[in-house]
């Protein structure tokens, strides 16, 4: 007899085929891990997956120095479900940095993935730092002066130095390589005289360092590999140290002096502002700039946006001291996962930083300090995705962190930061910047986590704002409605030294005050652990804000001897590193698996290897910009989330079979 099988029996195989199929697609199945484009003391993080899609996947992450016996745990690699924006694509992965590590050093990584819908996997990987670029120990100097500068340059060979002796020298266009082993290096006998009365082109070039001369005019680089700009002298009209084009890869701008022209009143504030140029921009990945003083600029230290963005990853902005930038400080718009904007010192700018968008992420901003900002100190617009900010210190007229535009922006990562604005809210270069609510956050998506942070509003007696569309007006509202359970809130009195409140941000302030914490104030033991990012602190938790209590102040600027060490982004004074703890339990946020952002707020990873490799985990030809250049918004959020869910031509095929069984029997 032949057996039929009724409608329900067809129901319970469409659900055990839903029930497989939902299993399969929310396991990971681990891919690629690697580590491209490892910089001098961080180490960027990727692995592809494939599955995961109720992104619960987590990542821990430990690592050592090769040969040391003991294990330092880091963050939890951030999970970046795959999406788009912008004309840009980026793939579905765990990705993440390791901080503070020592320049030229092999490190081993370890990383594990867990997923509760199964998928485990561990993998190891050996990466080694970049050296600080310096001339090879067996370089031959040549002494050259401006009559016979062209003649040397143009028999320059690798592992040459040309010592420019004191005097004014021609534009030039350098057309020899070096090597990594063997660079050339073009260098001031006596830093700061051996002055070019115009440009220096540097276009297509490979490890040639420039150091020590004084530019007055542009440092241009594009399609560079290896190139390093140190202890220079630049002063400009339009743009001082940069890179079109492919951009560069691999480079390091380090310890230089950088002037422009745009000046810091009303008018000349704002995207639409009469400001002009940038002062270091590049596009391109592996990138460090580090230790800079910029002054005077449209954006002081900027990647490229739209079209002109190609593989911006792993880029280090770190220990830079910025001013008068009157639209960004530093424009980390179009990254593509694992830039790091960490320990810069920003004053007098219209936007501290700018992430417009992140393209997945994540783009972390670490321990920076941000006095006198008029707009806003994070700018995440047309619908940035995985920013990540711990411990800056922001101290601004208006509202203290706002987000203005109304495309919405998600997956974002906050924790102890200290946010305090206050009177003196109006309309700048043509944008409010509100009256003084702590959070101005309406568009940020759920699946974002704030916590940990410490608010004030100086001067207008309220603690009010809105997170992802909730309103409240005391700090107990906020607790109880929103991801901010552990907020605290603060005033000036959380600074040892009197700060008086930039409530009129012209005509500026000529230094940032000294912005360390007083004992026992409110902004003391009230953060979180963070693993490789605030080991070390002092006292029963991390304090909140760029600096722990106790801490050595970090340098900001050029550096004597014009390069250096490990400044690191973790750590309370910078050393970075870790401790043996459990690691990435407190690293996440209450956004969680059920509001999309995966497990603990943090996981995701990747590693890699010695080589730079490839990234390639996001691409596109770049989006449109708004027709008139403005930074208020733009075309907003288009991220694609990944496919998932049954086959189609399997549930329809079910779904036939089992009407054509419902035929009686003949």
């Amino acid at each position: 007899m032949t057996r039929r099988l009724g409608i329900a029996g067809a129901s319970g195989l469409l659900t055990l085929a839903l029930a497989g199929s939902s299993w399969a697609q929310n396991a990971t199945t681990a891919g690629n891990a690697s580590a491209p484009y490892p910089t001098l003391e961080n180490i960027s993080l990727e692995w592809l997956v494939t599955g995961d899609a109720n992104a619960n996947g987590v990542v821990k992450v430990r690592y050592r120095k090769t040969g040391d016996a003991s294990w330092l745990d880091a963050l939890p690699l951030v999970r970046v479900p795959a999406g788009s924006n912008q004309g840009f694509s980026w793939q579905n992965r765990h990705a993440g940095s390791i901080f503070g590590l020592s320049p030229g050093t092999s490190y081993d990584v370890e990383l594990t993935l867990t997923d509760p819908d199964g998928g485990n996997s561990t993998k190891t990987l050996s990466v080694t730092t970049r050296k600080v670029p310096v001339a090879a120990a067996s370089a031959t100097t040549k002494n050259v002066t401006p009559s016979t500068f062209a003649s040397s340059a143009s028999g320059a060979k690798p592992g040459d130095v040309l010592l420019l002796a004191d005097g004014n020298y021609a534009t030039f266009t350098f057309q020899v390589d070096g090597t990594e082993a063997l660079p050339i290096v073009i260098r001031a006998e006596n830093p700061g005289k051996a002055v070019v009365d115009g440009d220096v082109r540097l276009d297509g070039r490979s490890y040639v360092y420039v150091e020590g001369l004084t530019v007055n005019g542009k440092i241009k680089f594009n399609d560079a590999t290896g190139v390093a700009i140190k202890g220079c002298t630049v002063n400009t009209p339009d743009d001082g140290i940069i890179a079109y084009g492919p951009g560069s890869e691999n480079g390091y701008f380090c310890d230089n002096v950088v002037t422009g022209t745009s000046s810091w009143n009303d008018p000349a504030v704002g995207a639409n502002g009469n400001n002009l140029g940038e002062g270091i921009a590049m596009t391109g990945p592996g990138n460090v700039i580090c230790h800079n003083r910029v002054k005077g600029f449209r954006d002081c230290i900027s990647t490229l946006e739209d079209t002109g963005a190609i593989n911006q990853t792993s880029l280090d902005v770190y220990g830079n001291d910025l001013d008068v930038c009157a639209d960004d400080a530093v424009e980390a718009d179009f990254t593509m996962g694992n830039s790091r904007v960490y320990r810069n010192r920003v004053r007098n700018s219209f936007v501290g930083m700018s992430s417009q968008p992140s393209l997945g992420g994540p783009a972390y901003f670490i321990r920076n300090v941000m006095f006198n900002i008029i707009y806003s100190p994070f700018k995440l617009h047309r619908g940035s995705i995985g920013d990540v900010a711990f411990h800056n210190t922001v101290v601004k007229c208006g509202d203290a962190f706002a987000v203005y535009a109304s495309d919405p922006w998600g997956r974002a990562w906050f924790r102890n930061n200290l946010f305090i604005g206050g009177t003196g809210g109006g309309t700048y270069g043509g944008y409010g910047n509100g009256d003084g609510d702590v959070l101005n956050l309406s568009a940020a998506q759920t699946n974002s986590s704030f916590d940990y942070d410490g608010l004030g509003s100086i001067g207008t007696s309220k603690f009010t704002g809105n997170v992802s569309g909730t309103n409240f007006s005391s700090l107990a509202q906020l607790k109880s409605s929103t991801t901010e359970k552990n907020a605290v809130q603060v005033d000036l009195g959380v600074f040892a030294q009197s700060i008086t409140f930039p409530n009129n941000p012209f005509p500026g302030v000529s230094a940032v005050p000294d912005l360390s914490l007083k004992s026992g104030s409110a902004a003391v033991d009230k953060g979180t652990k963070l693993d490789n990012v605030n080991d070390g602190f002092s006292g029963s938790a991390p304090d909140l804000g760029a600096y722990e209590l106790g801490s050595t102040a970090p340098d900001y600027g050029p550096r004597t001897g014009g390069s250096g060490g490990t400044s690191g982004a973790g750590g309370s004074s910078g050393a970075g590193g870790g401790s043996s703890g459990a690691g990435g339990s407190s690293a996440g946020g209450s956004a969680g698996a059920t509001a999309g952002t995966g497990g603990s707020g943090a996981a995701g990873g990747a590693s890699g290897g010695t080589s730079s490799g490839s990234g390639g985990s996001t691409s596109g030809t770049g989006g449109k910009s708004s027709a008139d250049g403005s930074d208020d918004g733009g075309c907003g959020c288009r991220t694609s989330p990944s496919s998932s869910g049954t086959p189609l031509g399997l549930l329809l095929g079910l779904a036939l079979w089992a009407r054509r069984r419902r035929s009686p029997p003949n």
